[in-house]
């Protein structure tokens, strides 16, 4: 197939951006038939980053498989926030590909992480990527509920949890909705029993001082503050992307306790 039939392909497909798609698989197969045989699996929607096994986030690659979200640039505004502060222990809730942990590790050397996941799958993935970008030997990877396998205590608790209402999924694209693993999405709810989760037991998980940083959905900066200040949390502030939306939350445990 010529370069105009693929593209034509993808677009013909309702691919949201068949060029771009178009020249981010061509870096990643130079073969023809590899390459036409990739843009008919992004014909069927399959996301780009699961077809070449990679995504770029913050300042590096990640391994991406269907058992994990695909990372996302907004997510790297909860990266930016963590480390406007010092830490020296982070715990990453609901670590999927690892994306987030990794890079708090990275950019602070002398850090150590545990990042949880429910999904035995996800966490090796998350696995992988500490071994590639050396940072295993600093952090631990336990399969657990939220908090359920996780003790001590950590002075930043970050997580990107499923907020996807139940009643919103058949909207979604069928990049998410059909090749992202669904309990990465949604809690099969109102989109927001993660976070009662995550506020209920997160100030037993904090130090006094200690920071927690969630990403949102759109609409539920209001109910998230409710929640953090239910359980006692103080400096509640919600921070935006680059595009103006709502998309972290992040309070702090009293200093004094």
């Amino acid at each position: 197939m010529t370069r105009k039939e693929l593209l034509e392909k993808l677009a013909a497909a309702g691919v949201p951006d068949p060029a771009g798609d178009l020249r981010r698989l061509e870096r990643a197969y130079s073969d023809p038939g590899a390459l036409a045989e990739a843009v008919a699996r992004r014909a069927d929607r399959v996301p780009v980053s699961q077809i070449v096994g990679r995504r770029a986030f913050w300042t590096s690659e990640f391994v991406v498989t269907p058992d994990v979200l695909d990372p996302r640039p907004e997510t790297e505004v909860l990266v930016e926030q963590a480390l406007s502060e010092p830490f020296s222990n982070v715990l990453d809730l609901g670590t999927g590909s690892g994306c987030i942990l990794i890079s708090l590790l990275q950019e602070r050397p002398l850090a150590k992480g545990v990042g949880t996941d429910i999904s035995e799958k996800a966490v090796l993935v998350a696995g992988e990527n500490a071994a590639r970008l050396g940072v295993a030997d600093r952090l631990v990877l336990p399969v657990s509920d939220w908090f359920a396998d996780v003790g001590g205590r950590f002075d930043l608790i970050v997580s990107n949890p499923p907020y996807i209402a139940v009643g919103e999924m058949a909207g979604l694209q069928p990049e998410v909705r059909d090749h992202e693993p669904r309990m990465a999405l949604t809690d099969e709810g109102d989109g927001l029993g993660a976070y009662r989760a995550i506020a209920a037991g997160a100030p037993d998980h904090l130090v006094p001082g200690g920071r927690l940083l969630v990403e949102i959905g759109a609409t539920q900066a209001v109910a998230v503050c409710g929640f953090f200040r239910s359980a006692g949390l103080e400096d509640i502030l919600v921070h935006a992307d680059l595009d103006g939306r709502v998309r972290v939350v992040s309070a702090r445990k009293s200093a004094a306790e």
